[in-house]
């Protein structure tokens, strides 16, 4: 059976986007640290045909012999350096927000919690294809066989969410976990209680921080005068927050979607790229975008990104073997709601996450780690019925 190339094909047009707007929009960042003209643009190419070249090569392989290997070698590799990050020295990690997140190599660095996503989900895909299947169960059978899995993610929320203050993948992470445990044959009800206790965990750890406080109170201050206009006055006097901190961010996000229009200014003509969003090449490429290539621009990425996400759901569905099924599943649940984060959040929708937009925000990490999935995915698809 023969690889999925409309899979490789728009993998790639999309890594070209990316490149592309690494050159236009990152203007302000570049004058201000006194980059070179060129210094994001030849770092996302390179990045980008290295990205490239691991999907085409991956795909080469055999995945019944190889996907085991891959998988299990990125978990516990990546698993490993998480767990060590925080008590290596300075010279070998760099830090953002006090917390250590990326590895220094010589030339470049990695954020490992990026990669971790892929091992974490093929070893979800593989676990699950051994424990769990459609058979009904009571559910306190259930929950004892999911129990191991809770306590592994108990280890990951330590280790992304506490160590690294990096809520935003733990959340992907834990949407990921509950949908592939409910397609991989658990029932509703405990796929339910899963979520109702993901969202415990989640207020739990929002309100164990005043940084995360001081952002949902921004992203509140931002919609609370439309939400709030649908509640009597008494109501909405309780629900309103008075002297909020200024929504800059967010209200420049959604300047640069209206500047923008249906047709955009213009590549390379934005305005709010420069200086208004500090983001604008990572977490608010979309915005960036918006205002340069329109609605109709942003319109036509966000269906080829959904194509993406199409193919590998075909492959999943295809796929004879449980464990390719659930990887491709869990791959493109990754897509999926990483998108759907930042671009909820762009907007105002939810708050921000600081979560990268698949493989259009400039960043090697990010792109290395979902070219190395759909590399996997791609390999997994000569043995599906497409």
């Amino acid at each position: 059976m023969a690889t999925d190339k409309a899979l490789f094909i728009l993998c790639t047009f999309c890594i070209f986007i990316s490149i592309v707007f690494s050159l236009s929009l990152p203007v302000f960042t570049t004058l201000y640290f006194n980059y070179n003209e060129w210094h994001f643009f030849i770092r996302q190419a390179a990045v980008g045909m290295l990205a490239i070249s691991i999907m085409w090569g991956l795909s080469q392989l055999n995945p019944d012999k190889a996907l085991i290997w891959i998988g299990f070698g990125i978990f516990f590799s990546c698993l490993f350096l998480m767990g060590i990050m925080h008590y290596l020295p300075d010279s070998l990690v760099t830090s953002a927000g006090g917390a250590k997140r990326w590895v220094r190599l010589p030339g470049f660095s990695i954020a490992p919690v990026e990669f971790f996503k892929i091992g974490f989900v093929y070893f979800l895909a593989w676990s699950f294809a051994r424990k769990l299947d459609d058979h009904k169960k009571p559910l306190k059978d259930e929950m004892k066989l999911i129990l191991p899995y809770v306590g592994l993610f108990l280890l990951v929320i330590y280790l992304i969410a506490i160590m690294q203050n990096d809520l935003g993948q733990v959340v992907v992470l834990a949407l990921t976990l509950a949908f592939m445990a409910f397609f991989a044959g658990t029932s509703l009800r405990l796929f339910m209680l899963g979520i109702l206790s993901s969202i415990a965990l989640f207020v739990i750890t929002i309100i164990s921080s005043d940084r995360r406080i001081e952002r949902i109170k921004t992203w509140w201050a931002t919609i609370q005068d439309m939400v709030l206009s649908m509640f009597p006055e008494s109501v909405a006097h309780v629900l309103r927050v008075e002297n909020a901190p200024e929504p800059y961010q967010i209200s420049h996000s959604l300047n640069a979607i209206k500047h923008g229009g249906l047709l955009g200014e213009g590549l390379g003509n934005s305005l709010f790229k420069l200086g208004y969003l500090s983001e604008v090449h990572t977490d608010f490429v979309l915005a960036g975008i918006a205002e340069e290539i329109g609605a109709l621009g942003v319109a036509f990425l966000t269906l080829i990104i959904f194509t993406i996400i199409y193919r590998i759901f075909k492959i999943s569905s295809r796929s004879d073997n449980r464990v390719f099924y659930l990887f491709s599943l869990g791959i493109g649940l990754l897509i999926v709601f990483s998108f759907l984060m930042n671009a909820y959040g762009i907007t105002s929708i939810t708050p921000i996450k600081g979560i990268a937009v698949p493989f259009i925000s400039y960043g090697g990490s990010s792109l290395l780690a979902l070219a190395l999935g759909v590399g996997m995915v791609l390999m997994v698809s000569k043995r599906a019925k497409l």
